[in-house]
């Protein structure tokens, strides 16, 4: 198995592994996005890019992918690492992969200097919680998660 920075030619395999992790979470309607969406996004023409991948590859075939972005905290002074989305195969559960996902994050956080990797998980996704407390990771139960979307964002931003 191997774990890479995603490359542009990895952009079909990601869109596939949403698609497959919007069924897993029970919204097997809700992806939006598009090749060239992940394109625009991970290889700009021009700029730098907003969004990063790393995949996991076994025999030559993607089959897990970490999708992040940076963010800030104004009460550290330093950027840190959301992770958007975690997914792994089913059929590749288990072995690792996804543990080595985090781990590249969390190697990446360290070399740079980021002090925080964070993420969200849905309530009753209990097999990935347990997995991420056992990998130390402690839930942010204080937080309330808000979101803006739709009309209430046209609104508020028209």
């Amino acid at each position: 198995m191997t774990i890479r920075e995603a490359t542009p030619d990895d952009v079909p395999a990601i869109l596939r592994l949403v698609r497959e992790l919007a069924i897993y979470e029970k919204e097997p309607d809700a992806v939006q996005a598009t090749e060239e969406h992940f394109r625009m996004a991970l290889f700009p023409v021009s700029g730098t890019p907003t969004t990063f991948a790393h995949v996991a590859e076994v025999d030559g075939e993607v089959v897990g992918m970490a999708i992040w972005y940076l963010t800030f905290s104004t009460w550290t002074g330093v950027n840190g690492i959301w992770l958007e989305d975690l997914f792994v195969e089913p059929a590749h559960r288990g072995s690792g992969l996804g543990r080595e996902l985090l781990a590249t994050l969390a190697r990446t956080c360290v070399e740079r200097g980021y002090q925080r990797l964070e993420w969200w998980v849905l309530d009753w996704n209990e097999p990935s919680i347990g997995f991420y407390r056992s990998l130390g990771a402690v839930p942010q139960d204080e937080w309330t998660v808000f979101r803006m979307d739709g009309d209430a964002l046209s609104t508020l931003g028209g």
